[in-house]
């Protein structure tokens, strides 16, 4: 569960490490529960790189929009399993839903199929 204020590793080659939550788009809360929205695997961000390789594609400061990979918090499948990582990752992307890099590193939710980034899906080295 990926809210406001929470920091991502960056699982692609834009030059980015570290982004900033600043608003989890399209979520809702539930009646009765937490106030803030939350994100999953497969959820759209609003981030801020935090933390950046010096002469990459994005800089320190740069607001973007990322794609949730990886939680910690466990998801839970149609067939009862659960599947968990041990970061929470994002994959940066432009509006047209388009990862910005080329590569995306470590292994992604197979949920993502389901969500419609078949391009992410088809960079990824591992699908769990």
């Amino acid at each position: 569960m990926i809210q406001a204020e929470s920091r991502l590793d960056v699982a692609d080659n834009t030059g980015a490490k570290v982004a900033y939550v600043i608003r989890v788009l399209g979520a809702k809360t539930g009646r009765g529960r937490s106030t803030r929205p939350t994100a999953s695997v497969g959820d759209r961000v609003v981030c801020s790189i935090k933390r950046a390789l010096p002469g990459g594609d994005m800089k320190t400061g740069t607001i973007c929009k990322g794609v949730v990979v990886r939680t910690r918090y466990p998801v839970r499948r149609p067939d009862g399993s659960y599947v968990r990582f041990d970061r929470n990752a994002v994959v940066l992307i432009d509006d047209d839903g388009n990862p910005r890099g080329t590569r995306i590193f470590g292994a992604i939710a197979r949920e993502l199929r389901e969500k419609q980034y078949t391009r992410i899906v088809s960079l990824a080295t591992e699908v769990v």
